[in-house]
């Protein structure tokens, strides 16, 4: 059977407020027998396929894409995100914000989502305000053959440090059970492409939300995931669909 979901559009010029946007993006509950962790991935591309413009995704989004892109934050547990993003996109810790603070409350969270850094090298700055000023301590995803003494320089800069791999790097289905455990549950990625793919590949990824650009780059930009392409393609189903000013916003789940 064929569905057809309505696009809403913004003809009123009237702002999605926060309390809507919360609602259309809410993570789902898990039922009888069904996975306790939810993991979202949230992500911008342009119509020709662009994940970035010079390397950051900012030139390529719009007011609306970043509303929606601290919604899904304020709705997380954990924000996991890759180390090369982390560098390239200059991470900061999540902030609390009071329009969201009696949500995560009823939701039994924390002021604000960690952040979980996924590394195997561990070559971060860790003097940067993500590990020395959180509101949560930063996590550090990495391998038990890491280096330890990037482990030791992790954890006196206040990060706590969750080995989900056997080798030097990161295994995403130990990671996704690894922060579960910890009571992180509802996981959201923001990328980058590489840690994407990774989690596609593994078979992870429950849920894309993806705004689409109508932009035109050219360029040899990244695509939104990246690495080895999986034997066969998966397939996801159309949520919801949001629109405005040319922007689209998509949320796709595993069909």
């Amino acid at each position: 059977m064929r569905r057809l979901f309505p696009v809403t559009d913004q003809t009123d010029d009237r702002e999605w407020s926060l309390a809507e946007l919360a609602a259309a993006y809410a993570y789902p509950e898990p039922g009888p027998g069904e996975p306790v962790a939810w993991v979202r991935a949230n992500m911008v591309s342009t119509l020709d396929g662009a994940a970035q413009h010079d390397g950051r995704s900012q030139p390529i989004s719009n007011a609306t894409d970043m509303r929606i892109f601290g919604t899904l934050r304020a709705l997380a547990d954990v924000v996991v995100v890759g180390a090369e993003t982390v560098r390239q996109e200059g991470y900061r810790p999540a902030r609390a914000r009071a329009e969201f603070a009696g949500l995560r409350k009823a939701a039994g969270q924390g002021p604000a989502p960690a952040i979980a850094v996924v590394t195997a090298s561990l070559d971060l700055d860790f003097s940067l305000p993500l590990f020395t000023s959180p509101l949560v301590p930063t996590l550090i995803l990495t391998g038990a053959a890491a280096a330890p003494d990037r482990i030791v320089a992790a954890e006196k800069a206040g990060g706590r440090v969750v080995v989900a791999g056997d080798g030097v790097g990161v295994e995403p289905a130990r990671a996704v059970r690894a922060l579960a455990e910890l009571g992180y549950t509802r996981l959201l990625t923001e990328g980058g492409p590489r840690l994407l793919g990774q989690l596609v590949a593994a078979g992870v990824l429950d849920e894309l939300c993806l705004t689409v650009s109508p932009m035109l780059t050219a360029g040899d930009a990244q695509r939104i995931a990246g690495g080895p392409s999986v034997a066969v393609p998966q397939r996801f189903a159309l949520a919801s669909l949001l629109e405005e000013a040319g922007f689209l916003f998509s949320r796709y789940c595993r069909s």
